[in-house]
This record gives structure tokens, C-alpha cells and sequence, in this order.
């Protein structure tokens, strides 16, 4: 049987690996004329079977290089981008723990229907129901306007609010498709494990998921509300209109190509980074408006937010060899000094404190990644974590650290690295250039079998010790597991004394 029931309507599926794709299901309205730029609206019911054997448009998108690197074709793309996608092993009672992915992207690209997220693996090994979301993205996502139109307070998270009417939808469908709607773990990568921070803190999202898993995301992206309507000013300037029937009047096409143009700027200059904080390269980002979002998310989660809520989270071992590569400027002393100034206020202290990275070479731009790494993703993960920890005990945290051959090695242990492990896709032709001929198997096991574990009990596995301030046990994913006792406590020690 293909067919499920919706309280929308019945969906017909296809079948996927070895279970069922139900594909292109709508969780809200399109976000389209009046309401462009307003909270996701009801979906309206409809009669028949609807298909869902192809997957629905992703949000509205420039192209990006990840997707040929990846080795992955553009998917159709549309303003009506609503969709989520479910797999699971079977239509029936059984009340399977729902895993659903929010995917990453800095918040102006990807997909919940990638083919990198496929999630034919994960039912297979571990008998769950998976979930993959699209949500608004760049402007049509994160644009404060509410300083334009008090109607529009709340505009710069209408992203997070698709996907907390996606945790909805989960909610109130889900046993129809084989899953347990009181045993849902959210999870996702980079602006993903964003994402899932942030709903930690949210609470209109409270009580819609019971686990969460933020990988190389958590509360950095966040933007005060006063830097979030700069950022709105300076893309409507950018736009040529100063009142919001103008901004409506405009095309996709004309919005992208601002975009695009404020977004390369964020790519090809480190300078604002180094003014505006870590997460000022990201132009479109959540708002911590006091609304939706509280003011502080950490304040918010030290306060109990999250509490009740097992979370793991972490990074990889080598994150901004990633972003390393769309780094053009040469770093000399000078430039390196330069940057820590910036973005430490102590230079010296920070040369002090990374001095076998920088000794270690081969350049000074190996030494920044090491810097960034930690401050980027690795600190803001171990901040997370304690944050966590003020109101519960059930937090993991862990690294990944097994590094590709590709490309000489010179992405190593990058970010996204773990993201064809958690999918079973290591082996898969297309992603060649980015793992290497060699990616071992056994490793993408390993983190299913922890991933899962914690989706079905808040536990990912004896092995795995929770991080507490005593010990900050760290569990390792290479080609050898392991447990880190407090890394780099050393630089660890100095980001707690820096205002990021």
C-alpha cells in the first residue's frame, strides 16, 4: 500500500529502498502574494489522492558550487516551497521514533529533498520514520521588515516558524505514516544545527519534538534585532524601493540578484566578520527579536528552555578548511595580527594560545583555520553544551574527525564531512571528489548506530559518556572510535574570556 491519510488529504507515495517516499507533501500554504513575507498559513484541504511520488520545488535559491561539488544536479525551484518528504518502513501502528532533518545551507541555500540527504539508509538500519523539510531561505526567509510594517514584526524567522509548522504537521500525520509523534528527534548541519537551537529556545516550538542533534551549528547565528533591520535597510537600498507594496512588486528574480551580490560581498571580504562578530558573514540569519526568539537563546536555555530534552551536539575536527578555500587574502604576521585583534581584542593572548598551530604551518592560513575552527564552531558547540547542562544532564557531545584523501587532502576533517556517513552514502560514486576513493565503511555505521540509538531512548550508547564540566568527554568518529578527555581545554579557557 502506497496511500496514506493526511488530515489534509490522502497522499500516494512510491516505493523507496526498502520502504515507502511519500514526497512533495505540503505542511503550509504557499508563501506567495499576501502571504509573502508573513508566517506560514494553513494547508487547505483537498480532494482525491494527492501525488506525492516526486519531490516539490526547493525554496527560492541562487546556484551554488556545493551542489556540482557534491556531485549533485539543481533541483526545481519555486517561491511555493512548502514541502516535506517522509520515508519510512511501512504504513502501520507500529510507532516508530521521527527523525526529521533540517537541513543546512547558511540560511540561502539546500534542501530537504537533496540527494545527499536521501533517507532510504537510516529506516533500513535502524526501523524509524524520517523526515526532510524545505524552509524559506534569504530574503524570503530571514528579512526583519517588521521597522517597515508592524504587520511584518517577525519576518526575520518566518524560516523557523516553517519549520515549527513542519514539527506540526509531524504532529498531528505522522502515526498515519508508521511513526510515534510522542518520540520525535530533530537534527541538522551547519545552519540545520542552527536551526535546532534555536527551536530549543523557541517557545512556540516546545512540546512538538522530544531529542535534539545540532551538529557544526548552535547559538552563534542569532542576530540582535538592531543589527537584523541594518541588514533590512541595506538590501532594500540595494533594491532601490523604500516601501513594502515596492519590495512586493519585485520579482524573484531581481530579489536574487541582490541577494546574490550581498552575499558574495560577505564571501570575498573577511572584514565585516571581523567588525560585526563570528555569524556576521552570514546576511540572512535568525533574529533574537524578543519574539519568536528570545533575546538571549543561550540565556534562554540556561534558564530551562530546552529542559527534559537529551541533546547532542558537536563539530568536525577541521570545520573552516571548508570556508578556507573561499579565503583569497594572503595572511602574512601582519594580517593574522590584524584578524585576532579583531575579533579577540588580544592578539598576543590568542598568538600565545594557538602557538603550536602556528608553528606547526605549513602557512599562517593553516594556523587561521585552526583558529576558526574553534571559534566558528568548536566553542560555540562547548558553550552550547554547558549552557545545556544549567537545567539537565542528558547532553553529548562529540567530534568528527576522520579526514578525506580528496583534493590532496586538503579539505581533511571539514565541514559536511559527516553528513555522507550519517546518510549511508560513503560509498556513493557521485561524492568521489569530496571523500575520496577510501571512505571507510565502517565509520558511517558508527555514527547511524549512535544517531539512531538516541532517536529511539535519549541515549546514544554506552560508550559514549555525557559531558559534564568534570571530565567534557568528547566521543571521536575516525576510523577508530575513541573518547577525548577535555580537547583543547587550553583554547577552550580563552574563547570563555572573548565576546563573540
Amino acid at each position: 500500500m502506497t496511500t496514506a491519510s493526511t488530515i489534509h488529504g490522502r497522499v500516494r507515495g512510491v516505493e523507496h529502498g526498502v520502504g515507502l517516499r511519500f514526497a512533495g507533501v505540503p505542511f503550509a500554504a504557499p508563501p506567495v502574494g499576501d502571504l509573502r513575507w508573513r508566517p506560514p498559513a494553513p494547508v487547505e484541504r483537498w480532494d482525491g489522492v494527492r501525488d506525492a511520488t516526486a519531490f516539490g520545488p526547493t525554496a527560492i535559491q541562487n546556484p551554488d558550487m556545493l551542489t556540482a561539488f557534491f556531485g549533485m544536479e539543481p533541483e526545481p525551484q519555486d517561491e511555493d516551497c512548502l514541502f516535506l518528504n517522509v520515508y519510512t518502513p511501512a504504513l502501520d501502528d507500529a510507532r516508530r521514533p521521527v527523525m526529521v532533518w533540517i537541513h543546512g545551507g547558511a540560511f540561502i541555500i539546500g534542501s530537504g529533498s537533496s540527494p545527499i540527504y536521501d533517507g532510504a539508509t537510516l529506516i533500513e538500519r535502524g526501523d524509524v520514520v524520517l523526515v526532510s523539510v524545505n524552509y524559506r531561505l534569504g530574503v524570503f526567509g530571514f528579512l526583519d521588515l517588521g521597522w517597515l510594517d508592524p504587520d511584518l514584526t517577525g519576518s526575520g524567522n518566518l524560516g523557523l516558524m516553517d519549520q515549527v509548522a513542519a514539527l506540526e504537521w509531524v504532529r498531528d500525520n505522522i502515526a498515519a505514516f508508521g511513526g510515534d509523534p510522542d518520540n520525535v528527534t530533530i537534527f541538522g548541519e551547519s545552519a540545520g544545527g542552527m536551526s535546532v537551537t534555536g527551536l530549543l529556545a523557541a517557545e512556540s516550538a516546545r512540546g512538538l519534538f522530544h531529542k535534539a542533534i545540532a551538529q557544526s551549528g548552535a547559538a552563534q547565528a542569532m542576530a540582535p534585532p538592531a543589527q537584523a533591520e541594518t541588514s533590512a535597510r541595506e538590501v532594500l537600498a540595494a533594491l532601490g524601493v523604500s516601501t513594502l507594496d515596492e519590495l512586493g512588486a519585485l520579482s524573484n528574480e531581481r530579489l536574487l540578484e541582490v541577494q546574490g551580490q550581498i552575499i558574495l560581498a560577505a564571501l570575498t571580504n573577511v572584514e565585516p566578520m571581523l567588525e560585526g562578530g563570528v555569524s556576521a558573514g552570514l546576511p540572512f540569519r535568525p533574529v533574537a527579536d524578543g519574539g519568536f526568539l528570545p533575546t538571549s537563546v543561550l540565556g534562554a536555555l540556561r534558564g530551562g528552555s530546552a529542559a527534559g530534552i537529551p541533546v547532542i551536539t558537536g563539530t568536525t575536527r577541521e570545520e573552516w578548511k571548508l570556508f578556507a578555500m573561499l579565503d583569497f587574502q594572503p595572511i602574512d604576521d601582519a594580517v593574522l595580527r590584524q584578524r585576532l585583534d579583531a575579533l579577540t581584542g588580544d592578539a598576543d593572548k590568542a598568538l600565545a594560545v594557538y602557538a603550536d598551530a602556528v608553528a606547526a604551518g605549513p602557512s599562517l592560513k593553516d594556523a587561521f583555520t585552526v583558529i576558526g575552527t574553534d571559534m566558528v564552531f568548536r566553542y560555540p558547540a562547548v558553550e552550547l553544551a554547558e549552557a545545556l547542562l544549567q537545567q539537565s544532564p542528558d547532553v553529548w557531545e562529540y567530534q568528527f574527525s576522520w579526514g578525506t584523501s580528496a583534493m590532496n587532502g586538503m579539505l581533511g576533517a571539514c565541514h559536511a564531512i559527516e553528513l555522507p556517513f550519517l546518510f549511508g552514502l560513503a560509498s556513493d560514486p557521485r561524492l568521489l571528489g569530496f571523500l575520496g576513493d577510501d571512505p571507510p565503511v565502517g565509520l558511517a555505521e558508527a555514527v547511524q548506530d549512535a544517531w539512531l540509538a538516541f532517536a529511539r531512548a535519549g541515549d546514544p550508547g554506552p560508550d559514549w559518556p555525557r559531558y559534564d564540566l568534570d571530565r567534557r568527554a568528547v566521543r571521536t568518529f575516525d576510523a577508530d572510535l575513541g573518547i577525548l578527555e577535555d580537547p583543547g581545554a587550553a583554547q577552550r579557557e580563552f574563547w570563555a574570556t572573548v565576546d563573540l
